[in-house]
């Protein structure tokens, strides 16, 4: 029995199979997660080595050379870019799209444990980049009253992290909390270099004391009074008396304790991060997600238990917690959006689909394999671990106006077969005949999706989701038209005029067991399909009233269209040749705009929130970082115009609290201003930003960087790479033409990142004289860094705290260059030597860093646009360069975003022609025929034509999402040819003169063409105009597909009559195909 058949026979199994699918499609939908886009895995590793002391030169020979050369033989390798600076080495290793991380990651680590590096480096670090490592949540913990004072500040920071910090990380989906700015508790012990040198103290000594105090131990077991007791000595800190109290050495029969030669106080650490919550200093609380975990449900989970805490008053009134951040609301927005514009454009399917019919039985039939396609599609969602996403919701939405066309044509094909036979076998027969036709026509739109495969880099990976969603759901829709549709169709006039069969009525307990039975299964169903129906015409009738005029209206504009379309069709028939030549030229000429097109990778996305990231020149401490980012904060709130625009702001001076650090983003001189527009003003982004710019202008030496929240891990729009070896020759070529673009209007935020680097005191021992005093380099260099940057000697314990035991030199003995020349190096010794005696210490100035591209040393310069499409940035870059007079050891090429665009578009460019060519496979296949597909496929480039026609005029860029759309588009226009060219094989096959089976063939699916047309247009029509958040991304996809599918559709019709009628000039009957 065909699958047809048993869906007409028995109804009640497939009622109850369509239940059962639409029952776990809703509780798949349950446990789909919800995320902004699909899981993006980047093909990249970073190789970070921490270098302390270390100058970009020598960091760069030292550490990132060697693991460039040990590296470079991994397998799967792109490209290697190490950025080396003072104290870290960052290695950029790039992969093929395609390559198995996991592997490449045991082999990197493998291969990292040859590298020859200094002994006294800690082991590097391998980290994996991932978009979605960004925290989904961030919370600003700050006083309620002004500025807050240090104590308070540390007190702030001891209430984030013990109790805070604990409450949110035990919420279900938070897999990590990571805190930033307020002052971290330390307890420094300040030596006094003049008092230790005096009593022949050494620094060494004064740390090993402190380790040496500060410990518990077991002095084992004794028994007395018949019981065991354990023994212990607890000598651990209780206070910072015991910590000045505790004795170091004895001199002159004097004991000496720690008191007496340093200060004891309780303090903070250095900072390497200050955030600021408008103005007011705060800490950041960072919530991140893990990996699997419902980015909505998540940031639910983290509101709700923050209002439990403010219910229960765990919260100290002193304290104000608000959120700054929460990605879930452009998550929801976004989502939200797309799922609107799915069911506006269902909507708008349904009432053409009513318009056509004037039914309202068959249009609820039709409209019924929406819905259940759609949710039969959520069990293969889940099955295959896709999320509810942007992608893959925008392709149900996609799919929305073409889930009805196999239903159209089986509906169709049953309605005629109803006027000669029953029913049942109109419904079987009907459906049975247009089987093949409905399956290779959705086998031509899902084949085109099989290309996406072959296409590399972020395109790949974002429209994996999409194309997955777009083939599930024409699956169900298929199944849908060759199942349910039958099934509803043979049962409209049984369902009103039930026969029913003489009931033997059982006696006894056989009654009272069968009788239900039998009622349940067999006439419930029956009924409930009655009620349906009865309801139905019961609507149908209400609708007539309101409908009628609209339906008048209707016909009469069809029947005039039908008029015109039989007066033109028999025009062009005549003129074959005309009429095929102004076609083409018409399709030519929208393809001459394609030079006017504006180019982009992907289209800029308005969340209403934008960042300025700030770098100043190195050396600068993260206090004038801060005073920077202060300062560019009250651009905001002195301006009364600005401050009604701005929802709020927050900033970030130092990498302290990131949880991954960028490469760019160098330490203290780097600071953040994140601002958040007030939803009416989303529009005045652009004003507030040249705010900020004119203030930054006018701060000298301080750079900065434009930019939203990434979605996409791209490089800047604009990058220029100077390749050559001499430092100096490229710092001056990058800076030169940095000059050059900053001149040039449709460049902003010009960034060189070769620049002049932090200054540094060199110190050059003299080896001889340290060999008088019997004194070693190492020993100097350990003596100065303790001295200096000080030595944690030990912990202090603080209930559940553990504090660390800072060691170094008082303030007063670090603060120049003299007291540095002045340091007492070999303390306890009977004759005092200085540094200056045995070394000499002079001022340099270095490189900031020192990039390295395919292990050749790189200067970059960047720019991001100011206004217009990158596309024609590149094009006005790559003018400047070659006007440049650059040495002939420096060689420059543009790279940035450009060489992104170009790999994708190419990459997509391959995927269109072989979509086209599987398209060919299928209908030649259906066809039996390699002449008859060629005429199908001249729709492609028509529909191309219309493409770029429809965003000529719409002002839409040319992106990888345009590509997307024309993939789509090469099997969605062929349905239309498909039918024509079927409908014209079938007459030739029952004997019809050649013109004649072209032209009545034509004028009977002219109906059926406008309304699959039309069913997919306005399915489209809400994403393609461009309301909401996240429509930049599904509006330019839908232009595409909307403005190819009418421009082919329309010139399809006179098209492909013609080219039939003038290459099939023999009236030989052909194999119809049905």
């Amino acid at each position: 029995m065909s699958l047809v058949k048993l869906a007409v026979k028995r109804p009640v199994t497939m009622t109850m199979l369509t239940l059962a699918v639409m029952l776990f499609g809703l509780v798949s939908l349950g446990r789909i997660p919800v995320t902004l886009l699909p899981d993006l895995s980047y093909p990249t590793l970073t190789v970070r080595t921490d270098y302390p002391g270390g100058a970009p030169s020598e960091v760069e020979q030292l550490v990132s050379k060697p693991i460039e050369e040990t590296l470079g033989t991994v397998k799967g390798i792109r490209r290697i870019e190490s950025i080396s600076r003072a104290g870290q080495s960052d290695v950029l290793l790039e992969f093929s799209w395609g390559t198995d991380m996991e592997m490449a990651s045991l082999d990197v680590r493998e291969k990292l444990d040859w590298v020859d590096l200094p002994l006294d480096l800690d082991k590097p670090v391998l980290l994996r980049f991932n978009p979605s490592e960004e925290p989904v949540y961030r919370l600003a913990l700050s006083r309620t009253a002004d500025e807050p004072s240090i104590s308070a500040l540390k007190q702030l920071r001891t209430y984030a992290e013990e109790d805070l910090k604990r409450q949110l990380e035990g919420i279900e989906g938070v897999a990590s909390v990571r805190l930033g700015g307020g002052l971290e508790d330390e307890i420094q012990v300040l030596v006094n270099e003049r008092q230790a040198a005096a009593m022949q103290i050494p620094m060494t000594l004064i740390t090993q004391r402190l380790r040496e105090e500060n410990i518990n131990l077991s002095g084992g077991r004794i028994e007395a009074d018949r019981a065991e007791y354990l023994v212990r000595t607890l000598n651990q800190f209780r206070s910072l008396d015991d910590i000045r109290s505790i004795y170091l050495t004895t001199r002159n029969n004097r004991p000496i304790l720690l008191k007496d030669v340093a200060l004891v106080e309780n303090s903070y650490q250095e900072r390497d991060a200050i955030s600021r919550v408008a103005g007011q200093e705060a800490v950041e609380v960072s919530l991140y997600k893990e990996g699997d975990a419902n980015t909505v449900q998540v940031s639910k989970a983290i509101q709700a238990h923050l209002q439990q805490l403010k219910e229960a008053k765990l919260i100290p009134e002193q304290y104000s917690i608000k959120p700054i951040y929460d990605q879930a609301v452009f998550i929801s927005a976004a989502i939200t959006e797309v799922q609107t514009a799915a069911v506006f454009g269902g909507l708008l399917a349904m009432v053409i689909i009513y318009l056509f019919l004037q039914r309202v039985w068959p249009t609820i039939v039709l409209s019924l394999a929406i819905p259940i396609s759609i949710i039969a599609t959520f069990n293969l969602l889940y099955g295959y671990q896709v999320s509810l996403n942007m992608m893959s919701l925008g392709g149900i939405a996609l799919a929305v106006g073409m889930l009805v066309d196999n239903a159209i044509v089986v509906l169709e094909n049953i309605a005629r077969h109803q006027q000669n036979t029953d029913m049942e076998t109109a419904a079987e027969t009907g459906t049975q005949e247009v089987a093949g036709a409905i399956v290779a026509s959705t086998l031509t739109t899902m084949a085109v999706f099989f290309p996406l495969v072959f296409v590399e880099g972020i395109a790949g990976q974002l429209f994996r989701d999409q194309a997955l969603t777009v083939t599930f759901s024409l699956a169900a829709s298929l199944l849908v038209a060759l199942t349910l549709i039958p099934m509803l169709s043979s049962r409209n006039r049984a369902a009103t005029n039930l026969k029913t069969e003489p009931f033997v009525y059982a006696t006894g307990w056989r009654f009272w067991l069968k009788t239900p039975i039998y009622l349940l299964f067999r006439w419930v169903p029956l009924a409930l399909i009655t009620i349906a129906v009865v309801f139905a015409r019961a609507i149908a009738k209400m609708f007539k009233v309101i409908t009628t005029p609209l339906l008048q209206l209707f016909n009469a504009s069809y029947r005039a269209l039908e008029s015109s379309y039989q007066k033109l069709l028999g025009l062009a028939l005549k003129r074959t040749g005309i009429t095929l030549g102004l076609i083409l030229v018409s399709a030519g000429a929208c393809y001459t705009l394609i030079p006017s097109l504006p180019v982009a990778l992907l289209p800029k996305m308005a969340q209403g929130e934008f960042f300025v990231e700030v770098e100043l020149p190195p050396g600068a401490t993260i206090y004038e970082t801060d005073k920077v980012l202060v300062q560019l904060g009250q651009v905001i709130a002195s301006s009364t115009a600005l401050n009604s625009k701005v929802d709020r702001y927050y900033s970030i001076a130092g990498t302290g609290s990131l949880l991954n650090a960028a490469p760019g983003q160098s330490g203290n001189q780097w600071g953040r201003l994140n601002v958040v527009m007030a939803d009416q003003h989303v529009g005045d982004t652009d004003q507030v930003q040249q705010q900020l710019r004119q203030a930054i202008q006018a701060m000298p030496g301080v750079m900065a960087k434009f930019g939203t929240p990434e979605l996409f891990s791209f490089a800047s729009p604009i990058t220029i790479e100077f390749v050559g070896y001499d430092l100096a020759l490229l710092q001056q070529a990058a800076q030169q033409f940095g000059s050059r673009l900053e001149q040039h209007p449709q460049f902003t935020d010009i960034r060189v990142n070769m620049t002049d680097g932090q200054p540094e005191l060199a110190i050059y021992f003299d080896h001889a004289k340290l060999s008088q005093y019997g004194l070693t380099s190492a020993e100097v260099s350990e003596l100065l860094a303790t001295k200096i940057g000080g030595r944690v000697a030990s912990q202090f314990s603080l209930d559940d705290r553990k504090i660390d035991i800072l060691v170094r030199s008082q303030s007063a003995d670090r603060n120049s260059m003299q007291d540095l020349q002045q340091l007492i190096i070999n303390p306890g010794a009977e004759r005092e030597t200085t540094l200056q005696a045995v070394a000499e210490i002079v001022p340099v100035v270095g490189p900031s860093e020192i990039t390295r591209i395919g292990q050749q040393r790189t200067a970059l310069v960047e720019a991001n646009l100011n206004g217009g499409d990158l596309g024609s940035a590149v094009a006005q870059a790559q003018q400047l360069l070659s006007n440049s007079q650059l040495p002939p050891t420096i060689t420059a090429r543009v790279a940035g975003q450009n060489e992104d665009m170009q790999r994708s578009f190419t990459s997509l460019q391959f995927a269109l022609v072989l979509a086209v060519f599987l398209v060919y496979l299928v209908m030649a296949s259906q066809f039996e025929s390699l002449l008859h597909p060629l005429f199908i496929l001249f729709t492609v480039p028509l529909a191309g034509a219309g493409s770029v026609l429809g965003l000529y005029m719409m002002g839409t860029e040319l992106s990888i999402l345009v590509f997307i759309g024309l993939i789509m588009l090469a099997g969605i226009v062929v349905n239309n040819a498909i039918v024509l060219v079927d409908r014209i094989n079938q007459l030739r096959a029952a004997g019809v003169p050649h013109y004649e089976a072209v032209y009545t063939a034509a004028l009977q699916r002219l109906r059926p063409i406008l309304m699959t047309m039309l069913t997919t247009v306005l399915g489209l029509l809400p994403l393609a105009l461009g309301l909401g958040e996240g429509a930049e991304i599904r509006a330019p996809m839908a232009i595409s597909v909307i403005a190819g599918l009418l421009f082919s559709t329309l010139l399809t019709l006179l098209f492909i009559p013609c080219l039939y009628l003038l290459v099939e000039r023999k009236s030989v009957p052909a194999e119809a195909n049905l």
